[in-house]
């Protein structure tokens, strides 16, 4: 299952991997920006005599065409960097663009795949199928796969595996478990009318922030008391605006939040709580309630022959104690677009090392990898692709 020149033409490239993520860390480029690290891929695989192309407005598909029919193997990377500052300002190659930050790792996906794609070009000879390359744009907003699905990134691909580098877990350690990986990340937004007026006259008004209040208080209950406990779910509000001056009662209140779950009818059924709270709790006070719910991501479910197949890819590349059983996460991934279409996998590879320091939170300021865990995600996306094609 293991090609042996793929695992030594990773391993002589180490280096090279390294400077590449490294580049990349310095010039982050936020979604739908990334324009030099879109063309810096483009020569990088013209280089290397792959046939690709842009994806407006920005990434990249190409094709690695093995000598021999067979199917074709999707494997993917994201590029996009995050609005952060970055804290770990002593590093020799931290941001060089202010409030600009890769701090979730997708510099170490770029560099990996592309790697990956160097080592498996040169046994192109051998492959019993083709490799599809999907350098993908503007994951963080949650839009970058469905372009890149609209502009054919699928089309003709029989399986899809993606990787996230993932600070909580030990370097060089690979999870990936059939079933729920990523939860859904949908956004609700609601905004709340009173009737405003003097802080001194409470009687005449309808205050929203009151409402407002109450809301957040209650809608919590659509978790804790509305859904089996056994199925996991997460709503949190993260902003509140309401009011003007200091002795005005609020005419006005909105609230943005964040809803999280790996079940669909979890996610109808919040989605409805949601509308029904909000205009219940208006109705008490005689305010009125808008709402407006956005879905994002889907939930990432791992196929379960494509999880197995990792997981036996992973134990005969590095040995018996790399598996490593993270549990699903209520983060959000748009790799999850492709799963609704293709069947596929997505693994995480550790990249966590206290005596690195690269144990801080994705989106944290400080955030780093543990750069021994870069030739450990470049083995496993070319090992598994030459796994797959060879079932």
């Amino acid at each position: 299952m293991i090609h042996q020149k793929l695992k030594d033409a990773i391993q002589q490239y180490s280096e090279e991997l390294t400077e590449l993520r490294r580049k990349f860390h310095s010039e982050p480029e936020l979604s739908w920006e990334e324009e030099k690290t879109t063309a810096f891929v483009c020569e990088y695989l013209e280089n290397l005599g792959i046939p690709y192309r842009r994806t407006e407005p920005t990434g990249v598909i190409a094709n690695i065409e093995g000598a021999k029919a067979g199917k074709t193997v999707a494997l993917r990377g994201d590029m996009d960097a995050l609005p952060v500052e970055q804290l770990n300002k002593d590093l020799t190659y931290a941001s060089k663009e202010d409030g600009k930050m890769h701090a979730c790792g997708h510099d170490a996906h770029t560099a990996m795949l592309l790697i990956a794609a160097k080592a498996l070009n040169e046994i192109k000879d051998e492959l019993p199928g083709n490799v599809r390359l999907l350098f993908q744009p503007a994951e963080e907003v949650a839009q970058g796969a469905r372009e890149m699905m609209k502009q054919g990134a699928v089309e003709g691909v029989d399986n899809v595996f993606g990787i996230h580098i993932w600070s909580q877990m030990p370097t060089h350690n690979v999870s990936c478990t059939p079933g729920p990986s990523f939860a859904s990340a949908d956004i609700f937004k609601v905004t709340f009318k009173g009737k405003g007026g003097h802080g001194a006259m409470p009687q005449d008004c309808i205050d929203a922030a009151i409402v407002a209040s109450a809301f957040v208080m209650n809608v919590q209950a659509v978790v804790s008391r509305t859904i089996d406990p056994q199925n996991p779910a997460v709503l949190t509000v993260g902003k509140m605006a309401v009011g003007t001056r200091f002795n005005v009662i609020a005419e006005n209140a909105f609230i943005e939040g964040t809803v999280r779950c790996f079940n669909p009818d979890t996610r109808d059924h919040v989605e409805k709580q949601i509308q029904h709270y909000a205009e219940n709790v208006a109705a008490l006070y005689g305010a009125s309630a808008e709402v407006e719910y956005i879905r994002g991501t889907q939930a990432v479910i791992n196929d379960e022959n494509s999880a197995k197949l990792v997981q036996k890819v992973a134990l005969e590349a590095f040995g018996e104690d790399v598996l490593y059983n993270e549990k699903p996460t209520m983060g959000g991934e748009d790799f999850s677009f492709y799963l609704d279409e293709v069947p596929g996998s997505f693994a995480l590879v550790g990249s966590g090392n206290p005596e690195k320091d690269t144990e801080w939170a994705h989106h944290h300021g400080k955030f780093n990898i543990d750069e021994d865990s870069l030739v450990t995600g470049a083995e496993l996306y070319a090992q598994y692709a030459w796994a797959y094609l060879n079932e």
